[in-house]
């Protein structure tokens, strides 16, 4: 297998079918619900999540029985604490068949209780990470363990836990070494492996996540070389937040190929980072937006990327 990125991002490689069974049902990887702020359900405040504002397990499934999407991977939000999980944990011991969870860690440097008691029966596969605590020299001492996140790494890797993935660019050079040093651990990069630089995080014209950086991303010649891993896969999504264009995002179009080329459609999974998207463009429209960013794909990729890969690598099926 040989893979070329050239300076404008394109990717070439040769690459089989993937082999995730037939008729997989269609899967959304990355969407956040939340309640009400209260003391059955206690989170943090935010613009992004004031007090008063909900966006439930309920509406979720509501717009994905609309579109013809069967599960989805809910991704922690509201706060790092075991209590800030509590409507996350409601939502899956309410729908265990159909949604799977991320969650939060509030300390590096001793997760793995919190690790667990999240992750014991739950529905809870995996933790998201934002840093790597790495040094943001490349040139600096990179032995991994003295990582601030390696205790989160190590302890995944031993209890089969997934990492998500959405590193700072001052810290992307840094995550290889941690992927090389648990090779048989699961990790999904967030949002087609942008990974946003300082002060690149605003807000749009509806209130939605706008990240300031170039495409391709700059920081792929530390990242697309992942594809050797097995065990590393890339989530198709928030391209709202990254596009310079309205729906399809067209100007997203190549890197979607590239990340393809790399990875293959057995480790790509579509999302679409609900709820910022359910007034525009749409959910509807984002189950389709592949449609128009990768045309030509095959049924079979087609089904590993809108389903068949998370079933497989989330939900332990096909």
């Amino acid at each position: 297998m040989t893979i070329r990125v050239s300076g404008s991002g394109e990717v070439q490689q040769e690459r089989n079918e993937p082999d995730l069974g037939t008729n997989m049902g269609k899967v959304d990887a990355h969407v956040h619900v939340f309640a009400k702020e209260s003391a059955e359900f206690p989170r943090e405040v935010t613009d992004a999540l004031p007090a008063d504002r909900e966006e439930t397990a309920e509406d979720l499934l509501g717009e994905m029985e609309a579109s013809g999407i069967e599960k989805a991977c809910l991704v922690q939000i509201g706060g790092t604490a075991y209590e800030h999980h509590a409507y996350l944990l409601r939502c899956l011991k309410v729908y265990p068949d159909r949604f799977r969870g991320i969650g939060l860690v509030p300390d590096y440097e001793n997760p793995q209780d919190h690790m667990d008691r999240l992750a014991d029966g739950t529905g809870i596969v995996g933790f998201r990470l934002f840093d790597v605590g790495g040094p943001t020299d490349p040139l600096g001492d990179m032995d991994c363990r003295k990582f601030e996140t390696y205790p989160v790494w190590e302890h995944a890797a031993e209890r089969g836990y997934t990492i998500w993935l959405y590193p700072k660019a001052s810290e992307a050079h840094c995550v290889p070494f941690l992927v090389d040093a648990f090779p048989e651990l699961q990790v999904v990069f967030n949002h087609m492996m942008f990974c946003p630089g300082e002060g690149a995080f605003k807000k749009d014209e509806h209130g939605r996540p706008y990240i300031d950086t170039p495409i391709p991303p700059l920081t792929r010649y530390n990242t697309i070389g992942l594809y050797q891993y097995e065990n590393v896969c890339v989530k198709l999504s928030g391209q709202y937040a990254f596009s310079r264009e309205e729906y399809p995002y067209f100007d997203l179009k190549g890197w979607h190929g590239n990340l393809l080329g790399a990875f293959g459609a057995g480790r790509c999974m579509w999302a679409t980072d609900f709820p910022w998207i359910r007034k525009e463009p749409g959910y509807n429209k984002l189950a389709k937006v592949l449609e128009g960013l990768m045309p030509d794909l095959s049924g079979a990729d087609r089904e590993a990327v809108m389903g068949g890969a998370a079933e497989k690598r989330l939900f332990g099926e096909g």
